[in-house]
C-alpha cells in the first residue's frame, strides 16, 4: 500500500552504482529503511533530500514482509546545515541522530521520540550559534520520553523538596544520582553501593531551567557548566539505555571541535 509519513533521515548507505539505502525514523512507523533506486545520480530530484538530519515528508510502497521499502515520493521539510554548514551544528546533530537510531526500534511506532527529535532538528535550524545547549536540551527529553527521566523537584532519598532545601541550607553542591536517577541532598542516607557524583548547586539550577524550558531558546550558562551538564546527562543514559552510541565515535567529533 501506498502510505505518506514524515520522517528523519538517520543515516544513508551507498548501494550499488547509482543507488543508496537510507534508515528513516518514522512519525507513524518507527524506523523503516528504505531504497532509492538512482538517488546518488546528478539527475535524482529526491535523493539529495535523504541527507542525515533532514526532515522530509514521504511517500512510500509499503510492504509488512518486506525489509526495505520502496520510495515513490519525498518533499524536504527542515534541513539544518543546508544553509550555513557549521562543525558545532555538525557535532552535535550527529550525536542527536546517533542516540535517536539507538533509543528507536524497526517499525514501532513511537510519537514522543519523534517529536523531540524533530524539534530538536528544528532548534538546529533556527539557531546560528550556541549549539551545545540544544544537546543537553535534547538529553535531557530523551531520558523522559524513555521513562527514566532523573527527579528535579525532590531528594531521591529523603524525598525533602530540593529549590526551598539549597536557599534554607545555603547549599553550594548537590548530588546527582545515576540509579535511581536525580539529585539528592548531602547528609541523606545513601544505600550502599549507590552511584552518586557530587555537583555544583548551579548545574542542578541550570537543569532545572532547561527542563522548564517549553518552546523558549535554551537558557544561558557557561560553555564548561553546559559541557559538564551535557556529559553527565549522556553518562546517566549510558546508565540507564541497554543499547548506547560508542563513546568513541561520540568523542570523534569532539576532538576536532576542540583541537
Amino acid at each position: 500500500m501506498i502510505v505518506k509519513t514524515r520522517a528523519l533521515v538517520l543515516r544513508d548507505i551507498k548501494y550499488r552504482d547509482q543507488s543508496k539505502i537510507c534508515l528513516l525514523l518514522t512519525r507513524e512507523y518507527g524506523q523503516v529503511s528504505v531504497i532509492l533506486k538512482g538517488g546518488r545520480s546528478s539527475k535524482s530530484r529526491t535523493g539529495p533530500l535523504f541527507s542525515p538530519g533532514n526532515v522530509i515528508e514521504a511517500v512510500l510502497y509499503k510492504k509488512g514482509n518486506r525489509d526495505i521499502q520502496l520510495l515513490s515520493d519525498a518533499s524536504l521539510v527542515l534541513s539544518p546545515l543546508s544553509e550555513s554548514p557549521d562543525l558545532e551544528r555538525f557535532s552535535v546533530l550527529y550525536r542527536v541522530l546517533d542516540l535517536v537510531r539507538y533509543a528507536s526500534t524497526h517499525e514501532e511506532k513511537n510519537v514522543p521520540l519523534f517529536t523531540l527529535a524533530a524539534s530538536t532538528i528544528d532548534r538546529l535550524c533556527s539557531a546560528s550559534s550556541d549549539f551545545q545547549p540544544i544537546l543537553a536540551w535534547f538529553l535531557l527529553r530523551l531520558v523522559g520520553v524513555l521513562g527514566f527521566a532523573p527527579s528535579l523537584n525532590r531528594c531521591v532519598f529523603s524525598k525533602a523538596d530540593l529549590a526551598s532545601s539549597i536557599e534554607e541550607m545555603k547549599l553550594d553542591e548537590l548530588f546527582f544520582v545515576l540509579d535511581p536517577g536525580g539529585f539528592a541532598l548531602p547528609g541523606s542516607s545513601v544505600p550502599m553501593g549507590a552511584a552518586i557524583q557530587r555537583v555544583p548547586a548551579s548545574r542542578y539550577r541550570f537543569i532545572r531551567a532547561l527542563a522548564a524550558t517549553g518552546n523558549a531558546l535554551c537558557p544561558e550558562a557557561p560553555p564548561d557548566e553546559v559541557a559538564a551538564v551535557t556529559a553527565m546527562l549522556q553518562e546517566y543514559c549510558a546508565r540507564h539505555l541497554d543499547r548506547m552510541p560508542h563513546r568513541k565515535h561520540l568523542e570523534i567529533v569532539s576532538r576536532l571541535i576542540s583541537a
